[in-house]
């Protein structure tokens, strides 16, 4: 799984001229995910990401997490995070799963997310033409992929 990670102060996501979801201060993740994905990836990932300390404490040093800050966690996936590059000009996503593995794993990383936060995840839906909007903070930006966690 690899995920971008954005700190915010607001974030939302519109489908067919309607907003979906939105949240303030807190965190907008995009989700890629792989045919090999697993279970472990998902709880490695929500542990990690509901502990980075990526919030200012009272002196603005970045030092506090977002189950310190009481944030909320906008979820998005997407697919295109799984991109290949090397070679052509036209990315291959031969490496994102397909619906069957990546819906139900997405759906899972949510409710890890959301048990690890204590709080319900906003999410997008899962390959809808949607509109994501968001202010990032800082600029705050992170990449993990849970295949490089050694």
């Amino acid at each position: 799984m690899k995920t971008v990670i954005q700190r915010v102060l607001h974030a939302s996501v519109t489908i067919d001229s309607q907003v979906h979801s939105s949240i303030q201060k807190g965190m907008m993740i995009l989700v890629g995910i792989q045919s090999d994905d697993t279970c472990e990836d998902i709880e490695w990932l929500s542990t990690k990401i509901c502990n980075l300390r990526i919030f200012d404490d009272n002196e603005g040093v970045m030092n506090r997490s977002i189950l310190e800050t009481g944030g909320d966690i906008l979820a998005v996936s997407q697919f295109t995070l799984m991109a290949r590059t090397k070679k052509g000009n036209r990315p291959s996503y031969i490496d994102a799963a397909k619906p069957d593995i990546s819906i139900p794993l997405y759906e899972q990383f949510v409710k890890t997310l959301s048990a690890t936060l204590h709080k319900d995840i906003q999410t997008g839906v899962f390959g809808a033409d949607m509109k994501v909007e968001l202010i990032n903070d800082g600029p705050v930006t992170l990449i993990i992929d849970s295949k490089n966690r050694i």
